[in-house]
């Protein structure tokens, strides 16, 4: 069985969570689904944090889906964060379609952005691939395999 995305129309493998042509989310659309947050502490051990007390300390980027990792957060802190597959970034994204230097968060005058580093699987922003976007609360960003939500409380 196969799976016609929603955006283009193009036909994609049965199991497939995005179109391989466009990007697009091909989901089943299942409201209500939750996420249990946590965050990796200085010695590697999980440790489960409230969501609303992540988001007071400013903004957040949450796994929803990929890599096994959902749930784990990042707080968005500084002017430049990087994104990827390299064991330096901030955001580590260990998975093959994740690029070495996939993708930069860069706080402007007027909010903060996510550029695109020239990736070859793209970055995507509310299912549509972008270059540079800026942010705001509730974007759905998809970096590789990964899924995340960008909460901003503020």
């Amino acid at each position: 069985m196969s799976v016609h995305c929603p955006e283009c129309g193009f036909v994609n493998a049965e199991g497939a969570n995005y179109c391989q042509k466009c990007g697009a989310f091909l989901g089943d659309g299942k409201e209500g689904d939750t996420t249990e947050v946590y965050q990796v502490d200085e010695t590697g051990e999980i440790r489960p944090v409230d969501l609303e007390e992540v988001t007071g300390e400013g903004a957040t980027l949450v796994i929803r889906s990929g890599g096994g990792r959902s749930g784990e957060a990042f707080n968005v802190s500084g002017d430049r964060m990087t994104i990827g597959r390299s064991p330096d970034a901030e955001i580590f994204l260990d998975d093959v379609t994740v690029s070495r230097n996939h993708a930069l968060l860069v706080r402007r005058r007027d909010g903060l952005y996510i550029d695109d580093l020239g990736s070859l699987n793209g970055t995507y922003v509310n299912r549509r691939r972008i270059e540079s976007h800026r942010l705001r609360d509730g974007d759905e960003l998809q970096v590789g395999k990964y899924k995340l939500t960008y909460i901003d409380e503020r």
